[in-house]
């Protein structure tokens, strides 16, 4: 789609913008009096006042939910069928692919082409992936004496409660949707109170697709009241979360103070982007650098944010980066050229101020940005920033500032490269650029890291899992594993 900057804000002006919780099929007012202000981050206009539900709300969703499990309308509908309404549910996506992208723009201030053509494709395939998986997951037969047969089946948890961040809203969405719907359950989907836009209009159309209405069920709200009601409710049997490690601890807590309920969480990041000194191209290593940090203005969990490079080449290629940094200038979401758009909030503004403070204080060299941008807009922007002489005790080196900041590391070979990786309480992601061999598989094979990239960064496809080792969480989005949270296995005894 080829709209100008004034077509994307006149779309804005006029846009509908859902604000009711979606349950049992439709849009329903609120129990709850409370509402919330959503922001467009670009220029700090509140935009809509959405229903902040709290428990009552919650347990209507989960009661809707039950029901439609129970009744076996989806969890026992023959395979092929829920194969054929999850892929006409992810073609409604595509086909909305416009609509949904404005309102992940309005809520999050994300460029409108990366929603258009990164974000909204992305989730629709993933939707599109475990809908053609349904029909090609098997059983086992164990081996077992001959005058007995047993097989291993799986069947769905139940009732599955996914709580997303909103830094990918839909995406992070159908990461926990496909397979949770594809293996039979039913879901109250809980998106962060700073997006919900685009959350709540996916429920329309899995109705239009032909979801049975209690399927999914979608509750707007803060964390600290829906979503802790979601994670203490005796009738959820499951949570799926992505967002900060501090609140997956508490999700763990509920989950003991209430019925024992299976846990996933994806959480922060720290992750290292290692260049040894044997990198035999430093020019593509300083462009995925830049975009392993600076991609939706650093607002990733496995954003690449230490640079862990060998003092031998550390100069010549960070000046690399720099060139990469100081190119990427923040603009209006909203105009199609804009690669760099803003932070989500005044808070998350601060926030990353304040590390960017805290790296000065400490002694680290600002060598690019450093700078809150574009402060007569009203909007929430910080230049691309890039520290050098950075020791990896300091806080901007241990902590997840979830902004675009860089924190570089020298060091002096691969053993010292492999301890400041693996010095973190996180264990995301990596990347390590080397054009040895063997170093490529002492890297991969020493890093502490769910998921590590040699020679690149951010690669991935649904096929492959996703997730983490230490306070970087546990259980895997995407791939056939991600069904293992949202299923158990049951063995089935014949005697003959």
């Amino acid at each position: 789609m080829d709209l100008t900057t004034a077509e994307w804000h006149e779309r804005a002006r006029i846009a509908p913008l859902p604000t009711k919780p979606f349950i049992d099929g439709a849009f329903m007012d609120p129990i709850s009096e409370e509402t919330f202000d959503c922001v467009f981050p670009a220029d700090g206009r509140v935009i809509a006042k959405v229903a902040s539900c709290d428990g009552r709300d919650v347990d209507a969703a989960v009661r809707s939910a039950r029901a439609a499990f129970e009744s076996g309308v989806w969890s026992r509908m023959s395979p092929l069928d829920r194969r054929k309404i999850l892929l006409r549910f992810s073609e409604l996506l595509l086909e909305h692919r416009a609509e949904l992208a404005l309102l992940e723009t309005l809520n999050v201030g994300k460029p409108i082409t990366n929603a258009l053509n990164g974000d909204i494709p992305s989730a629709a395939s993933c939707i599109a992936w475990y809908a053609e998986a349904i029909d090609k997951v098997y059983g086992e037969v164990a081996a077992t004496p001959s005058d007995v047969t047993t097989m291993i089946v799986r069947e769905p948890v139940g009732v599955v409660a996914a709580v997303v961040p909103w830094n990918y809203p839909l995406s992070m969405a159908a990461w926990k949707l496909g397979p949770a719907l594809a293996t039979g359950n039913s879901v109250i989907l809980k998106p962060a109170e700073q997006s919900p836009f685009s959350a709540l209009r996916i429920g329309e159309l899995a109705i239009e697709a032909g979801l049975p209405r209690g399927v999914l069920n979608i509750v707007p709200g803060l964390g600290h009241i829906a979503g802790k009601a979601l994670g203490l409710h005796m009738d959820v049997d499951c949570i799926g979360f992505t967002g900060s490690t501090e609140v997956g601890g508490y999700f763990m807590q509920y989950s003991g103070q209430s019925n024992m309920k299976r846990i996933g969480l994806e959480l922060g990041g720290k992750s290292p982007q290692v260049v040894l000194a044997d990198c035999e191209d430093l020019d593509q290593a300083a462009k995925s650098i830049a975009a392993g940090i600076f991609s939706n203005a650093g607002q990733v969990c496995n954003a690449g944010s230490r640079l862990v490079v060998e003092d031998k080449i550390k100069d010549k290629l960070l000046e690399k980066v720099i060139a990469h940094a100081t190119a990427l200038k923040p603009g209006d979401p909203l105009d199609p050229s804009t690669k760099l758009g803003s932070i989500v909030t005044q808070e998350q503004l601060t926030r990353v101020l304040g590390y960017i403070d805290a790296g000065r204080d400490a002694g680290a060299s600002i060598v690019a940005g450093g700078n809150q941008a574009l402060k007569e807009s009203g909007g929430y922007f910080v230049e691309p920033t890039v520290f050098d002489a950075v020791d990896n005790s300091m806080k901007i080196a241990q902590e997840e500032i979830f902004g675009p900041v860089l924190s570089t590391i020298t060091v002096k070979n691969f053993d010292d490269a492999m301890t400041v990786a693996n010095d973190s309480t996180y264990g995301l992601t990596a990347s390590v650029w080397t054009g040895s061999l063997k170093n490529a598989h002492r890297a991969a094979q020493a890093i502490r890291a769910g998921v590590v990239w040699v020679n690149c960064f951010d690669r991935g496809q649904f096929n492959a899992p996703f997730g983490g080792f230490k306070q970087s969480g546990f259980g895997r989005d995407k791939s056939l594993h991600a069904m293992d949270k949202y299923t158990d296995l049951k063995a089935v005894w014949f005697a003959h």
